[in-house]
């Protein structure tokens, strides 16, 4: 495993991609390393869930409480990390993650309590079920660089409420934002075993896959992605895998275009493009195309471009030369076969290393890999359509499945459209804010990935149910035991027609038939 993944390298390297700055080198963990963590967690787990889920929140809630105090050394940290505005730093990485909190600590405990099952069933009805959620005991989770803080605490902070301990692996781009995460949750009062960083490179990552966890988390690429998919399938470990997307943003013919296009270029190039739920592929009604490209043109170009700790950026840096380099060849291939360029398309290096200017791409169509492949990068490519069925049919024609956002004045029109988009997630009249919402689930379809983060349904992938069922009379044998013969047959063949005639007559017979099974002798 640890070669299907990535090279491995001795260290990893943190570096500003504004400045090209190092910010830290650490060890990579090696897989012996790995092993000894997962060792310990295991050993750990077991105390931390019998402290009971009331003193668990207890310390999610002095978390919080720290990372409030700490709100502008955290944003900042981000911005210098990953390159992307302060500003953005801490309202979709500190704010998320404080109203995670928050969620956790005003529904967890409903959420994860022994839940009563009704039996509807009559021969049941003397039986009292419940639903326990139990930890799974140790949760790995491979988080990627472009939310350093936001992902990998969102799901941290479920698996230790609900009482796992956790191994995070960061991306080897974004130690330091994990590094900060550590010692937040430390000194909030988690135990240094419960909750434990392993840094490193893909090969590190891989370990980890690799290790006797009872869960994984992956949040990365689609090809890392199934090559842990595959290692989990070898011994059937359960994983979530969030692989990204190319949402489509779809605007309909009765639209503000000022307003809307305002939102296709924030959704574009917020975090400078590097974003799952980014605008990848924007669709307009061909009635409104021409005026819409204009605006949209017209707002990229006042974007100010720079290091993301000046409060005058909107738009920071690429995070290394790898993914600008894939920006740039989904551009050069779009123009190549026809794309317009109207604005950006090219790199900034007056700015620094790792700029590309915000790029808005008219005429494009489905044969460029702008509109087939991940770009992860501030780009817009914009495409006409004739009617909503033509829409839908765009959206759909992808292999991602994450996101999608949908514009219209006619909130039943949009929702009715966003009913046939496949898509995780649909906005109506919004784009991107759904990971900022706890209460809603994070995930895919398609190659976009398995399960869901955030949310009850993200709480529930981090435990296991298990029913017990408690038979209220224990003295008594069981009407279905053993002793069959020709008049227990007709009698259930009358508690058939009880339960399930559509004929209140043949019920009430049936009640008669079925009445000698209660009492008849020579059950075993």
């Amino acid at each position: 495993m640890a070669t299907d993944l990535e090279i491995a390298v001795h260290k990893v390297v943190s570096t500003n991609p504004a400045t090209g700055e190092t910010l830290g080198s650490f060890d990579s963990a090696s897989g012996e390393e790995v092993r000894r963590a997962v060792s310990r967690a295991h050993s750990a787990q077991g105390n931390w869930n019998a402290l009971g889920i009331r003193n668990r929140l207890a310390i999610i809630r002095k978390f919080q409480q720290l990372l409030h105090e700490n709100k502008s050394g955290v944003a900042q940290l981000v911005s210098r990390e990953v390159g992307k505005p302060y500003v953005e730093a801490l309202l979709t990485e500190v704010v998320v993650v404080l109203d995670t909190a928050r969620f956790l600590l005003d529904n967890a405990y409903r959420l994860l309590r022994p839940e009563p099952v009704p039996h509807g069933s009559l021969a049941m009805k003397t039986k009292s079920g419940l639903l326990l959620r139990e930890p799974y005991g140790v949760i790995g989770i491979i988080s990627p660089w472009n939310y350093p803080f936001s992902t990998p605490a969102t799901e941290v902070l479920g698996a230790l409420v609900a009482g796992n301990a956790v191994l995070l692996k960061p991306s080897e781009f974004t130690s330091l934002c994990a590094l900060e995460l550590n010692s937040l949750l430390h000194a909030a009062g988690v135990p240094q075993d419960v909750f434990q960083l392993v840094v490193g490179d893909g090969a590190t990552g891989a370990a980890l896959a690799d290790s006797e966890l009872d869960k994984l988390i992956f949040t990365g690429s689609v090809p890392s992605g199934k090559r842990v998919a595959q290692v989990a399938a070898a011994r059937l470990l359960p994983v979530v895998l969030e692989l990204g997307g190319k949402d489509p943003m779809l605007v309909l013919d009765d639209v503000d275009v000022d307003v809307v296009s305002s939102g296709a270029v924030w959704g574009a190039f917020v975090n400078a493009g590097q974003a799952c739920l980014s605008v990848e592929r924007c669709y307009v009604h061909r009635s409104l195309y021409d005026r819409f490209v204009e605006r949209c043109v017209e707002k990229t170009r006042k974007l100010r471009v720079g290091n993301g700790l000046d409060p005058e950026t909107d738009v920071g840096p690429i995070i290394h030369e790898r993914q600008l380099r894939i920006v740039e060849s989904h551009v050069e291939d779009a123009r190549a076969l026809g794309a317009r360029v109207l604005t950006g398309g090219k790199r900034l290096p007056e700015r620094g290393p790792n700029f590309y200017a915000p790029t808005v791409l008219a005429d494009v169509t489905h044969r460029m890999r702008i509109m087939r492949e991940e770009t992860f990068g501030p780009v817009l490519p914009i495409m006409p359509f004739d009617n909503d069925e033509e829409a839908v049919r765009l959206a759909n024609d992808s292999e991602f499945g994450l996101a999608a956002s949908l514009w219209t004045r006619d909130r039943a029109r949009g929702e009715r459209m966003a009913a046939r988009i496949s898509a995780g997630s649909v906005l109506v009249n919004d784009v991107v804010s759904s990971f900022g919402i706890s209460e809603a689930p994070h995930g895919g379809v398609r190659v976009s990935g398995l399960g869901r983060t955030h949310g009850p349904l993200g709480l529930e992938e981090m435990v296991r149910t298990k029913y017990v069922d408690s038979d209220r009379l224990p003295g008594v044998k069981k009407v279905w035991w053993y002793g069959y013969g020709e008049a227990f047959t007709r009698q259930m063949e009358g508690f058939v027609d009880l339960m399930f005639s559509p004929s209140w007559l043949t019920r009430v017979q049936g009640a008669l038939r079925s009445t000698g099974a209660y009492v008849r002798k020579g059950r075993l």
